[in-house]
């Protein structure tokens, strides 16, 4: 016997074997029991999500042996032609095949002669919308008064395009996209079945890859099969779908959090050796940006139906939450516009390259104040000088090309302001306060509040950065601490301080403005509250 596609063999042939649509299955299945029946049916939705299935389990119901009924036996001969796609009062019609309205009113000229067999002539009108305007007129008047042993089925993908006077004369049905659990578990069900062997977080993959639909879930799987020989493997499934594995994209985001630029486009190269899809690492990337920010937002929210729950809940510890939303954000916008790079690898780094270059600071350094600006209106305000680095002479264990002069740690504002840090690292040494140096060892207490930035990798970039910036073996230790009785500001709190103060100066100054004034003056103008922002370097 001639192999069979799994989409075909295990179509669903009646209701209770149908895949998600219960809402549609519900009011069917009520309207079939108590003979409650409609003349014309629209289901809607995307590709494989059952719109045709239901048709013929409908229609199979209609046409029973055994009577109309939610339940068809399955085994009457009417029930036997329907599966096997052989029942003559069933005619299936794929729409964009009879655009002509010629075509159309042959097809019409049918409906009043009574079914053959069954109990009712059911038309199935496949992909609707692509009838013309002449073919939907011919339709119409059939449509609002058939014969009563006909019934009309209509199936589209795009109910936009199919005239109002057509939707208003048939109940509408909007079938779902199919969850991914939904979908992953029925291909489980399938497998076991079919006494094939697999791998859960390969269906994962299989399932992501349908976008919702269930008979693209099944024909991957088929695919799948066949390239691992009779087995569904992860690592077959990537290298047949182009996937990268899942953890070098929870390293890529670990990268990303603690903004290492060179350590994002070393991974990307060491990607590009494995020719991936980088649209679907993208998307790959955004799917567990989502699952980091359910943590941030709802912590039990998350599931580990990809065995990835702790590594998701530690760069949820670390990822700020407005910078989970800003790469999604960035990542959506890439996903649009990566077709139009020079090629994929380009843009997926543009994109990773974007979301470092807006990444929000903690905190702006004191500086100069810029122009302020106000409903198009520009104001130079004065500048301030940043505070001199104090540095008091030390002798070094060991010459740093980098430093001419030893900074006082005590002086951990001064310190923190000389690191060359970025991401969560700086973020890290803006909250603490400095408690004790002996010569070898640096103590500091971080702020409560911010525990989730005192991560190990930031911990061990800090350190490298004051060993770098005093040419010593510097030893550091940090303990989280409740600062809020503390008379002492943490730099953090300094920076958000000299900055609310430079935004006073800021507004004071911009109305005080000759130009601003005037037209005040002249045009009864103002300033809008909050319109006048600082802009940083």
């Amino acid at each position: 016997m001639s192999y069979q596609v799994l989409a075909r063999k295990w179509r669903p042939r009646i209701f209770s074997e149908l895949v998600g649509q219960e809402h549609v299955v519900r009011a069917l299945s009520n309207a079939l029991d108590n003979e409650r029946l409609h003349h014309a049916y629209l289901f809607t939705g995307t590709r494989g999500v059952g719109k045709t299935t239901l048709a013929r389990i409908f229609a199979k119901s209609l046409n029973c042996e055994k009577g109309v009924s939610a339940t068809p036996c399955g085994e009457c001969s009417i029930c036997r032609e329907v599966d096997e796609g052989r029942f003559i009062d069933l005619l299936e019609v794929d729409a964009a095949s009879r655009t002509k309205v010629d075509q159309t009113r042959e097809l019409l000229d049918n409906v009043p002669y009574s079914p053959v067999r069954g109990r009712y002539k059911v038309y199935l009108i496949d992909e609707v919308h692509m009838f013309s305007g002449g073919s939907f007129n011919a339709l119409l008047k059939t449509l609002e008064e058939p014969p009563p042993h006909v019934k009309f089925i209509l199936a589209t993908t795009d109910p936009q395009k199919v005239p109002v006077t057509v939707l208003s004369r048939c109940l509408q049905f909007n079938l779902k996209r199919l969850p991914f659990e939904q979908i992953r578990n029925h291909l489980e069900s399938i497998l076991q079945r079919e006494g094939l062997s697999y791998e859960l977080s390969a269906l994962g993959l299989l399932s992501r890859g349908a976008d919702g639909s269930m008979r693209d879930a099944l024909s991957l799987m088929d695919q799948a099969i066949a390239f691992g020989g009779g087995k569904v493997m992860e690592v077959d499934v990537r290298a047949m779908l182009g996937t990268i594995a899942q953890e070098r994209i929870h390293d890529l985001l670990q990268l990303l959090t603690e903004g290492d630029a060179k350590g994002v486009l070393t991974r990307v190269a060491e990607m590009a050796e494995l020719s991936p899809d980088f649209g679907g690492v993208l998307q790959e990337l955004l799917a567990l940006l989502h699952r980091v920010a359910l943590v941030q937002a709802v912590p039990e929210a998350l599931d580990d139906t990809i065995g990835d729950r702790e590594r998701v809940s530690q760069l949820a510890s670390q990822l700020a939450p407005a910078d989970t939303q800003l790469f999604y954000q960035i990542g959506l916008i890439g996903q649009r516009d990566l077709p139009l790079a020079p090629d994929p690898r380009s843009g997926f780094e543009m994109v990773l390259l974007r979301m470092l270059a807006f990444r929000p600071e903690s905190a702006p350094e004191p500086g100069p104040i810029r122009p302020a600006v106000v409903t198009g209106v520009k104001s130079a305000v004065e500048n301030r000088s940043p505070p001199a680095l104090s540095n008091t002479p030390k002798q070094t264990g060991r010459s740093n090309p980098a430093a001419t002069e030893s900074v006082e740690l005590s002086q951990w504002h001064n310190v923190v302001g000389a690191l060359k840090l970025g991401g969560i690292a700086l973020q890290l040494a803006n909250n603490c306060l400095f408690e004790a140096w002996d010569g070898k060892l640096l103590k500091l207490r971080l702020d409560s509040c911010h525990r989730q930035m005192h991560v190990a990798s930031a911990e061990q970039r800090l350190h490298k950065a004051l060993q770098d910036l005093t040419g010593e073996d510097v030893r550091l230790e940090i303990r989280v601490a409740d600062l809020s009785d503390e008379a002492q500001a943490t730099p953090a709190q300094t920076q958000a301080k000299a900055k609310q103060e430079r935004q006073r100066i800021a507004e004071e100054n911009m109305e005080k403005d000759p130009l601003v004034l005037a037209m005040k003056e002249r045009f009864a103008a103002q300033i809008l509250p909050g319109s006048i922002q600082l802009i940083d370097e």
